[in-house]
């Protein structure tokens, strides 16, 4: 197993001072137990700091002299003279800046306790020690608690401890770790598959040293508290269900039946199932559209502020960002135009999780003010799929409502081994993901520039990726997210993926009519990246002239709700084609009210919702996707032989359901 490293830096502008500081603390560091792998470096300068602590993502930890806050007139030290760059104040905020992660100590005289602990401890400062009074054993001993602390994952090492114990299972599940699959012939193969200790940690809530992660007292909750001080939140719950279950408990809790909710229309399908089962009244904001590429962007700044403004009402407000592309919202004034009206945000940030631990891709939606954020640990960090967060940074929150929805959505049997990764994962994340994102984004960088070199494939910029209405918005591009323009290999994009898949072991993350999008996550190696640059060359040369790509047809503005989503949804209805017969369009839809969402993929995004008014554009965008060339499942329309149908409400029902304030 490879040994950890962990680098802590001195900042002390002695020079003799810092050699003996530095060569008594490795000393230290030899002589004791030292698990961390623990090693003292030592700069002169906070210049020097700030780039070792961004050019080395070893670096764990901090020292900081506080001299370096004792300036004179002219930027200059009253005794010595010297020229210091800034504070050690301000270079504990240009710390936390870089790398929030980092644990930071002050390095004081004595005599200056009182006046330096209430200057800079305020400044989520970890600790001190006495520059005068040198223990470097005590010293050590502490800063590598400290570390060991932040590294602890006390969900994952106490099922590793139930798991060595080997108790005899009479509980829950059917398995009993593994025995009834080991020695059958039809099943021990699932077995040495998915190896001994996948079995053996699945266990039950019989088990009470694991917790319960309904209702946390013990090392579930201890996991949450370090993930919330990792992330940067208030408060952390584990979820086994995915984004898409954490988003339906928040809607559930912040939204009483008939309160306003704002959010994007791009948004993923589970907040359009939190309005039908929290019973909101939504107002639907519409994206910005790129039709060059087929690429759904963020809802522009001045809708966004129109709807806050028009809608002061509103109970809260949801946003995703980042977007599947990667396009990010300028959060922090959106938010506080919002907060200005009283209404909540949450921002789902279910491919941005990584965002907190660097600096290329902050502010967050914590750090911008969100009141709660999700995120899929699973989609790029390590942890296993389903497994989520859901952060809450609101000062007025109610525990008790939110664990009430928390429980109704969450299965009495959480998988463990899945809480475990998200233990593990933000370990992992807050130990060394600078250095993995450092890593990750000089391969983006790599990998953009080798498909640029093919000649036949292009990666879109930001500027291409924006369209026109949000160009000016403050949008940024995470990096990691790479997308390609197909246009010129002569390959359609279903056939390009086929053939990446077959004949180069390739599978790409998700495309439209004329581009592909790359996925790059901690995990992306070097290998990985030469051979996606080779497959893509090889195809480049084969010179095939370019053909005609057919554009997806642009999805219909949001028309009007007849109804609230709810109760259109629980309605009986009956089904409608979308052809008749003769296989022309249906035009006795048009007026109908649907009763279910009607979700074409690619994009996923909601052509109708329940309640919603059917328009004959609609109705022929619809149509126009099942006859396309390019493949586009449609999510909601239900054939009736080979007749394409969709739910609607009968005429009766129409009739007899209260229709919402200034519905025709």
């Amino acid at each position: 197993m490879t040994k950890p490293v962990s680098r802590i830096l001195l900042v002390n502008d002695e020079k003799l001072v810092l050699k003996a500081l530095v060569k008594g603390l490795n000393a230290a560091a030899r002589q004791l137990d030292n698990p961390m792998g623990v090693t003292f470096a030592g700069v002169e300068t906070a210049r020097e700091a700030l780039a070792a602590i961004r050019e080395d993502g070893e670096v764990q930890a901090v020292i900081v002299d506080d001299q370096l806050h004792k300036l004179g007139t002219n930027g200059k030290d009253k005794k010595t003279g010297k020229r210091l760059q800034m504070s050690a104040l301000d270079l504990v905020h240009a710390i936390h800046e870089l790398r929030p992660e980092l644990d930071v100590y002050v390095l004081i005289a004595q005599q200056d306790e009182a006046e330096v602990v209430n200057t800079l401890l305020c400044e989520t400062v970890d600790g001190y020690f006495y520059r005068d009074d040198p223990d470097y054993l005590g010293w050590y001993r502490i800063l590598s608690s400290q570390l060991q602390e932040r590294a602890n994952t006390p969900f994952y090492d106490k099922l590793k401890q139930y798991v060595f114990m080997a108790k005899d299972a009479w509980h829950t599940p059917g398995h009993s770790s593994g025995d009834s699959l080991r020695g059958s012939p039809w099943a021990e193969d699932f077995y040495e598959f998915m190896g001994e200790h996948m079995f053996k940690g699945d266990l039950s809530v019989s088990v009470p040293m694991l917790d319960s992660l309904l209702h946390p007292t013990g090392i579930i909750e201890e996991a949450q508290q370090i993930a919330a001080k990792a992330f940067g939140a208030r408060r952390t719950f584990f979820a086994t269900n995915g984004t898409s279950t954490a988003n339906k408990v928040i809607l559930q809790t912040l939204i009483a039946p008939g309160d306003k909710l704002l959010l994007d229309r791009n948004c993923h399908k589970s907040v359009h199932h939190g309005v039908v089962i929290s019973g909101s009244l939504p107002v639907y904001l519409d994206s910005s559209t790129n039709l060059e590429y087929g690429l759904f962007g963020p809802v522009p700044k001045a809708t966004i502020f129109k709807a806050i403004e028009e809608n002061p009402d509103a109970s809260a407000m949801i946003l995703t960002s980042c977007t599947y592309d990667g396009l990010r919202y300028d959060l922090k004034p959106i938010i506080d135009a919002a907060h200005a009206k009283g209404i909540k945000v949450i921002i789902d940030e279910a491919w941005y999780g990584h965002a907190r631990f660097h600096p290329e891709f902050r502010p967050t939606a914590l750090e911008s003010g969100a009141d709660f954020a999700t995120q899929s640990t699973h989609k790029v960090m390590s942890a296993f799929s389903q497994a989520s967060m859901i952060h809450v940074n609101t000062e007025h929150f109610n525990e008790h409502l939110f664990r009430e929805n928390y429980n109704m959505h969450t299965s009495t049997s959480p998988q463990y081994s899945m809480i475990a990764s998200l233990d593990v994962a933000r370990r992992q994340m807050s130990m060394e993901g600078y250095k993995l994102l450092s890593r990750t984004l000089a391969l983006a960088a790599e990998l953009k520039e080798l498909i640029n070199s093919t000649g036949v494939f292009r990666v879109l910029e930001l500027d291409d990726l924006l369209p026109e209405s949000v160009k000016n918005d403050g949008v940024r591009l995470d990096p990691t997210k790479i997308t390609v323009d197909i246009s010129e290999s002569g390959y359609t994009v279903d056939d390009l993926q086929k053939l990446l898949f077959e004949r180069f072991n390739i599978q790409i993350e998700k495309s439209t009519f004329n581009t592909i999008t790359l996925l790059l996550t901690i995990g992306t190696t070097k290998s990985k990246v030469s051979r996606l640059y080779d497959a893509l060359m090889r195809i480049s040369r084969e010179s095939r002239a370019p053909r005609r790509i057919y554009r997806t047809p642009a999805i219909p503005h949001f028309t009007s709700l007849k109804f609230l989503p709810r109760d259109a949804f629980y309605c009986a209805g009956e089904l409608a084609p979308l052809l008749d017969e003769a296989d022309q369009v249906n035009q006795k839809l048009a007026g109908r009210i649907c009763a279910d969402q009607i979700v074409p993929y690619p994009p996923g995004i909601p052509v109708l919702v329940p309640g919603q008014i059917i328009t004959p554009e609609i109705i022929s965008y619809l149509i126009t996707l099942l006859r396309s060339q390019k493949q586009v499942e449609l999510h909601g329309v239900v054939f009736d032989g080979w007749l394409p149908c969709i739910r609607v409400l009968t005429e009766a029902e129409t009739e007899s359901l209260r229709p919402l304030d200034g519905a025709h």
